[in-house]
């Protein structure tokens, strides 16, 4: 493989235009073995585009280069008592990565934390991005300021894109205040129907619940942040009208727990089991679990209210595919970790139907119409 390093928009741009592809983008190398195994003869490394460029914190607002580090720009926004609202996950210590990955990284895989279902997801915190498609064109999308637009959303189209559509060289988010203080109520000893009975009731209440979760063998969490008097007043709320025993988890053990949570820390993985990441409808969380437990033993827990599931099983050739697949009727599941064997025989990505397809098909085009830029990582014809 042949690496190069552009130092500029316009040396990228050149490279792309000028060598037949296909292209590995790589920025921080964190993500590297999510999706597809898919070999290129190239690749760009994109680490000279990093550092943050332009943080306004009285406006809400962060540029930054598309490589600079996750850590720095959180520790940057820590000092201004503020952060990226979505949570992004840290996934280093389950991909066996040395980063936490960069801010590019974080959009084009479009993985959201806990607080997805209070904040909303990676892309609707995206202002807007620079970058190079696939046609070695640069380009600009959006702005710094929120405002209505008319057609595509480029921005929103880089999330989840896998790196298939564009090399991105800057990135601009909405940044959020930081909450003063947070606890969590841990109500233990339910199963995971009554734990989705529990967090449905958390989160159709005025409580404002910012996490809401259940780890079979530790309990069912549901976190409130904020203003302290408001997290207390909040809090004997949801226990009335819970109306069962509760442990309150203090600030620190909150953040903790729910750090593990985030971070798919609380599963106990061997080397080679199997990790799907799941998303359903939040009440179909348990029944998901029921019909995959039919035929394989399993370790999982919930996230999102129940509408996101980690899923660990125990080393099988074909992944479990067809048996996890077959056990979601509603949503998508995702094989996020196996050993390279699964890998280069199991479609990683859900299938995808045909409308969805053609759509895919056709933005691919426009962007990359030569597919020179990650092609194969998702669904190994674009």
């Amino acid at each position: 493989m042949t690496e190069y390093s552009p130092g500029t928009e316009l040396e990228l741009a050149e490279l792309i235009s000028a060598a037949p592809g296909p292209f590995e983008i790589c920025g921080r190398s964190s993500k590297r073995r999510l999706g597809r195994n898919a070999p290129c003869a190239h690749q760009l490394n994109l680490t000279k585009f990093s550092g943050i460029t332009s943080y306004e914190p009285e406006e809400l607002v962060l540029e930054a280069g598309a490589a600079t580090a996750l850590s720095d720009i959180q520790a940057t926004l820590e000092s201004q008592n503020q952060m990226l609202a979505f949570e992004p996950p840290d996934f280093s210590r389950v991909l066996g990565s040395n980063s936490s990955g960069s801010l590019a990284g974080l959009l084009n895989v479009g993985f959201s934390g806990p607080r997805r279902i209070k904040a909303g997801a990676v892309r609707d915190h995206i202002l807007g991005v620079r970058g190079v498609s696939g046609r070695g064109e640069i380009f600009k999308a959006g702005a710094r300021v929120v405002k209505n637009v008319t057609g595509y959303d480029m921005p929103k189209l880089m999330a989840g894109s896998f790196g298939s559509l564009a090399a991105l060289t800057s990135v601009t988010f909405k940044v959020l205040p930081r909450p003063e203080t947070e606890e969590t109520l841990l109500v233990q000893g339910l199963n995971d129907h009554d734990a989705m009975q529990v967090m449905a009731l958390a989160m159709q209440s005025s409580c404002e619940v910012s996490g809401a979760g259940h780890v079979p063998g530790v309990g069912t969490l549901l976190r409130l942040d904020g203003i302290a008097s408001s997290v207390q007043s909040r809090r004997d709320s949801l226990a009335r009208l819970l109306d069962r025993p509760c442990e309150i988890l203090d600030q620190q053990a909150s953040r903790q727990m729910w750090q593990s949570i985030r971070d798919c820390q609380v599963l106990r993985l061997s080397g080679d089991d199997v990790l799907w990441r799941i998303s359903v409808p939040p009440m179909q969380g348990a029944a998901t679990i029921e019909r995959v437990r039919k035929y394989t033993p399993c370790t999982h827990y919930y996230d999102w209210a129940g509408g996101l599931i980690w899923l660990a099983l125990p080393y099988a050739n074909d992944g479990h595919a067809n048996l996890v697949r077959n056990a979601v009727k509603e949503g998508h599941a995702f094989l996020f970790k196996a050993p390279d064997a699964v890998r280069a025989v199991v479609p990683v990505f859900h299938p995808q139907s045909p409308g969805v397809r053609s759509l895919s098909a056709r933005i691919k085009q426009a962007f990359d119409p030569d597919a020179k830029l990650n092609p194969g990582r998702m669904y190994g014809v674009v």
